[in-house]
C-alpha cells in the first residue's frame, strides 16, 4: 500500500529546504569582505580571458 503523507508537513518541509539553499546562497554572496569579493572577480575575470585566449576561430 501507499503510505500516506499530510501534504501541509509536505509543504512546509519542501519550503524550509528552498529557504535553506537560498540562505546557503546568500551567506556564500554576502558574507565575504571587500578584498575577498574583488579577488574572486579578478580571479573570474582572469580565467574568462585565458578562455577566450584558448578560442579557436571559425574556418568559415
Amino acid at each position: 500500500m501507499v503510505e500516506v503523507i499530510n501534504l501541509r508537513l509536505a509543504r512546509k518541509a519542501k519550503a524550509r529546504g528552498d529557504a535553506a539553499r537560498q540562505a546557503e546562497a546568500n551567506r556564500a554572496l554576502h558574507g565575504q569582505t571587500k578584498a575577498a569579493r574583488k579577488r574572486q572577480q579578478l580571479d573570474t575575470a582572469r580565467a574568462q580571458r585565458q578562455l577566450d585566449g584558448a578560442r579557436r576561430e571559425d574556418p568559415s
